[in-house]
């Protein structure tokens, strides 16, 4: 039995009887006067202060139940049920650290053993307000209730549904619910970031029902996550395990909120009238304040849920990202000839190498990504406004079509420059020579992807030579001379090697010639 020594003192100092204090606390009469007589004694009266709890009492009234031995640390049971509540913290490690402690302090420490039974008694005896059914911090339990709130409209006077969402922390119990107009994806993933916001942090393990807006399908015993919830989970750190389809104690926390709160929400605001569902999710918040600081009704439960989450497990959550989830939708297409996917109207780029591949298409508010086998190709700004609009990036273009995009009348004088002044007179007849400026970028166009087969100075080499002989240079005719200079030297070594053979001499077998002469 919980003793609540500070409810104790309290009504004592309102001139309660002993009686009545019993009735009330549920505690033994003789416990209460022996509580009474030592606060007496010490000077110990009410008012208290707001942070003096009954296990601060109960250390000062009767400091005997805090276990102690002789020539042995007595561990800090307080900061052990703390770190307890932390993630992948276990009474073997804060013992490991307890232990290691003793030694550097000289001090004896307590067996494993004792340690263990120690920390339990003072669980049960100081921190038996609420039952811990699961790690503080843990699990975020999620459903719809099966029961339905009522909109009117406000045209036709037809009642119109609206959904309720319930979200649990079974740990604390402490609970967010709120209404929707349907049970589709939009308002499913908009409610879960609404309860991560209202929590004010993030749980390890998130546990939903098998909904369709949640899980796909079922293969091979495994779960397949719809895309958009996937990725409300990476975005908040927090892994997603579905309840067992048929097996309702997987999410036991929420499916018995789901009961109360039907009574306590659903059922609370039958009688009232509602045109917006602003105007219902704002009573809503208010019913559900009330859910959360209702007193516990039984006996080894003391306080609410409220306060329960902030003593015992609000610590424990993961903080929030610094921006909340986007909600974003999934598509598929194939890449077209032209290495661009076609998205709602619009054309994207994507490298060309992935020409009639398909893709999966993430598109958000204002960003599209574009992902092949898991892996991002690529991600552009989302256009609106006048379909057919083009998003093209030039790392996605084969090489030839950089180079044709890029190309200029500056850019091709630019890289003149970077040849020689030979090719540069050439480049500027072509640009001033043509009759129309496409048809002497086609013609610098052709000069410049003669660099990808000859050398630069080789370039520079022909258009010398053109230039002494010739007014009006072309093109065909740099090419022209470029291959006939490469065949002349091709074609010189072959001949130096069938008029000049290689023959071993004399000093080879290491004879003089003289010597090679007389044999």
């Amino acid at each position: 039995m919980v003793i609540q020594y500070r409810r104790i003192l309290e009504l004592h100092g309102q001139k309660h009887s002993q009686r009545s204090i019993a009735a009330s606390t549920g505690n033994s009469r003789a416990k209460i006067g022996d509580t009474i007589h030592r606060a007496e004694a010490m000077g110990i009266r009410p008012p208290f202060d707001s942070t003096v709890s009954d296990n601060d009492l109960a250390q000062r009234l009767f400091p005997e139940l805090r276990p102690e031995a002789k020539g042995r640390e007595v561990p800090d049971y307080e900061y052990l049920h703390k770190e307890l509540g932390k993630p992948n913290v276990t009474l073997t490690l804060l013992y490991y650290e307890y232990e290691a402690s003793c030694r550097q302090s000289g001090t004896a420490p307590y067996s494993y053993r004792t340690f263990c039974r120690n920390y339990t008694e003072y669980a049960q005896k100081f921190k038996a307000t609420m039952r811990i059914r699961r790690k503080p911090g843990e699990v975020m339990e999620v459903d719809w209730a099966g029961s339905t709130l009522k909109l009117i409209d406000r045209d036709t006077g037809e009642f119109v549904k609206a959904y309720l969402f319930l979200a649990t922390l079974p740990s604390s119990q402490y609970s967010y619910c709120e209404a929707c107009l349907t049970m589709k994806t939009e308002d499913w993933i908009r409610a879960h970031i609404h309860a991560y916001e209202f929590f004010g942090g993030v749980t390890e393990v998130l546990v939903p029902d098998n909904l369709k807006v949640g899980v796909t399908k079922h293969k091979d015993y495994e779960a397949i996550l719809n895309p958009v919830y996937r990725d409300l989970a990476e975005h908040y750190g927090t892994v997603i395990v579905p309840a067992r389809v048929k097996t309702p104690k997987d999410k036991a926390a929420v499916e018995g909120t789901v009961n109360i709160l039907s009574t306590w929400v659903i059922a609370a605001l039958r009688h009232e009238q509602f045109f917006t569902l602003e105007e219902l999710n704002k009573a809503v918040g208010l019913k559900l304040a009330e859910f959360n600081r209702r007193p516990f009704t039984k006996k080894y439960k003391v306080g609410n849920r409220e306060e329960g989450f902030k003593r015992e497990e609000q610590f424990a959550l993961k903080p929030l990202p610094q921006s909340p989830f986007q909600m974003a939708a999934w598509r598929t297409a194939t890449v077209q000839l032209d290495y661009h996917i076609l998205v709602e109207g619009m054309f994207y780029s994507v490298p060309f190498q992935y020409i009639s591949s398909r893709v999966d298409i993430r598109l958000t508010s204002d960003l599209v990504e574009i992902f092949f086998k898991d892996i991002r190709l690529a991600s552009h700004r989302r256009c609106y406004g006048q379909p057919g609009q083009f998003a093209t990036l030039s790392g996605h273009m084969p090489e030839s079509h950089q180079l044709y995009l890029s190309h200029t009348p500056e850019t091709s004088r630019e890289w003149a420059k970077k040849v020689g002044p030979a090719t540069v007179q050439v480049v500027e007849y072509l640009l001033t020579s043509s009759r129309a400026e496409r048809q002497a970028l086609n013609a610098t166009l052709r000069l410049k992807k003669l660099a990808q087969k000859y050398k630069l100075n080789k370039i520079e080499q022909a258009c010398t030579d053109v230039m002494r002989v010739a007014k009006a240079p072309t093109v065909r005719v740099i090419e022209r001379m470029l291959i006939n200079t490469t065949k002349k030297q091709q074609s010189q070594p072959h001949q130096e090697q069938n008029d000049f053979g290689f023959t071993r001499g004399a000093d080879y077998f290491g004879r003089t010639t003289h010597e090679s002469r007389n044999d």
